[in-house]
């Protein structure tokens, strides 16, 4: 199991926690990247050393303290590894969406301010490198079976070679930036949600009773995006809180088997990937006859246990869903086959940290209990939700007025999203706030409305 020392003293950044695995095991796996039919697999040891010379590198390029450096990939261990060598470097990590397209790619390229990026694992990178600046300076990931290395980029195998590791372990104060989070841009242009360290670890504390660290060996399954806050909270943070093991997807053709390889503690789903679970299973078993074995008491554990087997969450003890809504039925019908899904809520701009669905008390329609530490009101007239935490965004990067039309003066964030508490403290999401659309009927919609029904009728 892994535990922390009873001398640890908590972490105040996510560096003190790598530093802490690096050190405690150095020869236990860490990030294990499918390649094929076998996986590469990357120790503490090794993730720290490929880490502490890219650290270096990026030191060499004499930028100033504090730089944007931005990181452009699909998910992989490269990815996480990137990451860690932007936080050594005393530098702010700033990821993007990797479906960007080139003209999006060059309005945040140009909006972040970064001068450095890292390029890896993409479907697109002909398309998409007409998006960089010449004065971005690249470096390239190791390329993948089949892909080329960009041309014009330092490639990552090349510095690794002449550079030598960083020695020392830098502490960031925790009022420093850690990273610019930008959203998808669904409402207009992506925003870049400004985040400190301190904000960081202020979310992991509100969040680990819910998160079950007790779970020996932790196991965690990165396939949703780790630009966004939720993947990167669920995958990265909390394995290095843990001390765990994350297994990555190689494509969206091996995500079964990728998924079945991993069998995960910690799973974090969206809807559209319960539907593909729910139409993966009723090609098996279609629902009439999932229906009778269910009711047959001696046959319904062992068909609950072999269709959690089928989908490789047998391990799972925390299994989320959040990122938009999840219909009430769709939640009803796993939980017939013994898969609790709780229901998480929140915001880029408060990490995605407002309220979660206990395992133990879980109550339909809503989006569970507000963590512990985020205080919550409504606007007596529009029914908005306000929030308050110490993990609230600093602003938004470059948008001074967007900041203070989103975060007033008091620290109180608006969500834009509107909702209400009931007599037993859970939250629940109506819809948002003067964001609605016209129908083919004539009527309007708000967006929670559209995609609640798009799913229900997916389904």
């Amino acid at each position: 199991m892994n535990t922390l020392r009873s001398d640890f003293q908590k972490g105040r950044t996510l560096l003190d926690y790598f530093y802490y695995w690096e050190r405690q095991q150095p020869r236990k796996v860490y990030l294990r990247q499918p390649e094929g039919d076998r996986y590469r697999d990357y120790t503490w040891h090794e993730v720290g050393k490929q880490a502490r010379v890219l650290a270096t590198y990026l030191n060499s390029l004499g930028l100033p303290p504090k730089s944007n450096i931005g990181l452009l990939s699909k998910n992989c261990a490269h990815w996480i590894i990137a990451d860690l060598a932007i936080l050594l470097s005393g530098h702010v990590s700033v990821p993007f969406y990797p479906t960007l397209t080139a003209g999006q790619l060059r309005q945040v390229l140009d909006h972040s301010d970064c001068s450095v990026l890292f390029v890896g694992k993409l479907d697109n990178w002909p398309d998409m490198k007409a998006g960089v600046p010449p004065t971005v300076h690249c470096i390239a990931f190791p390329p993948q079976t089949g892909e080329a290395t960009p041309p014009d980029a330092a490639p990552w195998n090349d510095i690794l070679e002449h550079y030598e590791p960083m020695t020392d372990n830098p502490e960031p104060h925790s009022e420093d930036l850690f990273t610019i989070i930008y959203t998808s841009g669904t409402t207009g242009n992506p925003k870049g949600v400004k985040m400190p360290y301190k904000a960081m670890i202020s979310a992991i504390d509100a969040t680990l009773p819910q998160m079950r660290i007790d779970v020996p060996n932790p196991r965690f399954f990165s396939y949703l995006p780790l630009c966004h806050v939720a993947e990167r909270n669920l995958v990265e943070a909390l394995s290095l809180i843990t001390g765990g093991t994350v297994y990555f997807v190689e494509s969206t053709t091996t995500f079964a088997r990728n998924l079945a390889a991993a069998r995960p503690t910690h799973f974090l789903g969206v809807p559209r990937i319960w539907i593909k679970f729910q139409q993966h299973i009723l090609r098996i078993v279609p629902q009439k006859t999932l229906d009778w074995l269910l009711a047959i008491p001696l046959v319904s554990n062992l068909i609950k246990r072999s269709l959690r087997m089928t989908l490789g969450l047998n391990n799972a003890r925390l299994i989320l869903t959040s990122a938009a809504p999840t219909p009430v039925p769709l939640i009803e019908w796993f939980r017939r086959l013994g898969i609790s899904i709780q229901e998480a809520y929140g915001l880029t701009e408060n990490l995605g940290v407002v309220s979660v669905m206990p395992a133990n008390a879980i109550k339909d329609g809503t989006v569970g209990l507000p963590y512990p530490g985020i205080q919550m009101r409504f606007d007596p007239v529009t029914g908005e939700l306000l929030t308050r935490s110490d993990w609230t965004m600093r602003g938004y990067f470059r948008e001074p007025d967007m900041t203070t039309t989103t975060l007033d003066i008091d620290g109180w964030l608006h969500t834009g999203d509107v909702g209400s508490l009931d007599k037993d403290g859970y939250l629940t999401i109506t819809g948002r706030l003067k964001k609605s659309y016209q129908t083919t009927q004539a009527d309007y919609a708000g967006p929670t409305e559209i995609e609640t029904g798009f799913v229900e009728n997916t389904t």
